[in-house]
């Protein structure tokens, strides 16, 4: 059986299976009989190099989320909580590791080169960090291989390109679990050290990114929120949590009317749920900050931001394991 058809008989099982269960989450869905059919999650498991699914139509709208699983070498994609896409990829080889945690998509270009390594093409290249990491189109010959970047198939690829946009969450996973947190960069204890008796404690200069996507990191270990645009450091300050925070959880704005903010939790590797499960106000109300930092902060929000809630430390004498959070561009 050729590819093509190989993929088109996956299509079916994945489209069928998805419409079925409402809503499947989280990377090791493949190996659950409770979230996916066995049909589907032996196609899954026996998409070769370069092969890929994509079923757009479960999900028209919301916000996209992407969980790439090192382990397996599978890109997953979700949308609105629904998954839409799986993808073969090729990330890090030995020496190269392709960094895990939780990033931002930095920056977006259809024909780009490497400037690090002999202006190597990157079709549809979607930027990761300043230093290099970015999931772009590439060789894939079935085991880990790049200098850092995750390769997708062509097609895939172009197809992921047209449905993300700048800000989208993405998870670098070395296991079926969610991630923690490293240090921030040293941007942070500096600007923190130096200001500490601003406002309260609080950080808020704009100025240092008037543009770009927003992303939020509130670490409930520190008692503090960070507000990052296109991965700089832009605003940072003191917050109260009631109650305690268990896991790493993530949210996109989906909306903002009248009855105020609507947060929408994205599925992160290990949760999973059917349908939307937007952030209820009970929640949002066990975080309280200084009014004059949330007016800034409110000025800055739009369909789109991403929030990162997480209980380890964010500060290098935390604790946690090493992985990276959001660079910040040198």
């Amino acid at each position: 059986m050729n590819t093509e058809r190989l993929r088109r008989r996956f299509l079916r099982n994945f489209v069928g299976a998805l419409i079925c269960l409402g809503a499947v989450t989280g990377p090791s869905w493949a190996q659950s009989s409770n979230a996916l059919s066995s049909d589907l999650a032996g196609g899954i498991e026996a998409l070769k190099p370069g092969q890929y699914l994509w079923a757009p139509m479960v999900a028209p709208s919301g916000p996209v989320l992407a969980v790439i699983s090192l382990k397996s070498q599978r890109v997953y994609v979700y949308r609105n909580g629904v998954l839409i896409g799986v993808a073969t990829v090729s990330t890090g080889k030995p020496g190269h590791q392709t960094p895990t945690g939780v990033f931002t998509v930095l920056q977006k270009k259809v024909h780009h080169k490497s400037n690090l390594y002999d202006s190597a093409p990157m079709p549809y290249m979607e930027r990761l960090t300043w230093s290099g990491v970015a999931m772009h189109a590439g060789n894939l010959p079935g085991y880990p291989a790049s200098h850092g970047c995750i390769r997708m198939p062509m097609a895939f690829a172009k197809l992921l390109y047209g449905t993300t946009a700048r800000g989208m969450t993405v998870v670098i996973t070395e296991l079926d679990e969610v991630p923690r947190f490293a240090p921030v960069p040293d941007l942070l204890q500096s600007e923190a050290s130096s200001k500490a008796e601003d406002a309260g404690g609080a950080i808020w200069a704009p100025q240092k990114s008037s543009s770009g996507p927003v992303s939020l990191i509130l670490s409930a270990a520190d008692h503090r929120l960070v507000v990052l645009r296109n991965g700089v450091l832009i605003g940072s300050t003191p917050v109260t949590v009631t109650g305690a925070v268990t896991e790493t959880t993530a949210y996109s704005l989906s909306k903002v009317d009248t009855l105020g903010y609507h947060w929408v939790q994205l599925p992160l590797p290990g949760q999973s749920w059917v349908g939307t499960r937007e952030l209820p106000i009970s929640e949002r109300s066990r975080v309280t900050m200084p009014d004059a930092f949330r007016s800034a902060l409110d000025a800055v929000l739009s369909p789109g931001v991403t929030l990162v809630v997480t209980s380890d430390s964010l500060l290098a004498s935390g604790t946690g394991k090493s992985l990276t959070v959001i660079e910040s561009e040198p």
